[in-house]
């Protein structure tokens, strides 16, 4: 199968293409021949798109799903410094949540953003369980108070952390999942090390595009904590055989606003 589908017509024949391939591949064109891949080397295209992307004309087009290829419109995705710096500092982990659900087709809009985030080798191995069910959610988190019932009086590093935070959930207090909504949980393979990094990538995705959405997200660390070693709780997610959850994370439409910046640490940097 060709590797590249390359308009002749609008082809310039600039090199770019062939400059940013990451896996150096592309042979660039000359007076009388267009980009390509050879054969030999086709094997080796990881599709991560960058000569595609980086193509002036948009002649080129990866052979991979041509027909769902979509336009970037000019001046699309440009965001003023001032506008990105305000929206990365306004991002809050929320745990009050109003209880009007977040609809399927906004999760879906969200969750396809994602699929653009970096991975190894352009593995993309993260695939996604969304707990929609409120109950559902509460049920998860009161099987995670079960695991940390089994780690009291245990030489486990938060044996003197559960024993509060069993007490606040059976006084009636969500201190799991704070009475979220939904939940999201990332999976990836078993036995890939590199998947558990682009999980945590995939997953920042979507903690910094759900607030444009109007959603509000907090990580889930003690569900992903004990989900990683309760077998109770991997079969109440439905997590496939041969995979793992990288992380998970609460979500819904937060119940206030954010009308200030916090201070943080001062920036801490050493130059070599």
């Amino acid at each position: 199968m060709t590797t590249l589908l390359v308009d002749q017509d609008l082809c310039t024949r600039c090199g770019i293409c062939s400059a940013v391939c990451a896996m150096g591949v592309i042979d660039p064109a000359d007076e009388n021949t267009l980009p390509k891949v050879r054969e030999t080397k086709a094997g080796m295209c990881i599709l991560c798109g960058h000569c595609e992307a980086h193509c002036p004309t948009q002649a080129l087009i990866v052979n991979d799903r041509p027909d769902e290829k979509v336009r970037l419109p000019i001046g699309a995705g440009t965001i003023p410094l001032d506008d990105m710096g305000y929206y990365l500092r306004k991002r809050r982990s929320v745990r009050h949540y109003t209880q009007d659900p977040v609809p399927k087709e906004k999760i879906l809009d969200l969750l396809d953003i994602a699929r653009y985030a970096a991975s190894g080798g352009n593995g993309q191995p993260v695939e996604w369980i969304v707990v929609h069910d409120k109950k559902k959610v509460h049920r998860i988190a009161e099987l995670t108070i079960e695991w940390m019932k089994t780690l009291v009086n245990s030489d486990h590093p938060m044996s003197g952390y559960v024993p509060g935070l069993i007490g606040a959930w059976e006084s009636g207090y969500d201190v799991i999942c704070r009475c979220a909504p939904h939940l999201l949980v990332a999976t990836i393979p078993e036995g890939n090390p590199i998947a558990v990094t682009d999980g945590i990538i995939a997953m920042t995705h979507v903690d910094i595009a759900a607030p444009a959405y109007g959603i509000g997200t907090c990580w889930a660390g003690f569900i992903a904590m004990a989900t990683w070693s309760s077998e109770p709780l991997q079969q109440e997610l439905g997590i496939p055989a041969g995979r793992k959850m990288s992380y998970a994370m609460m979500f819904g439409h937060p119940q206030y606003k954010i009308y200030g910046l916090p201070r943080r640490k001062p920036l801490h940097v050493t130059w070599k």
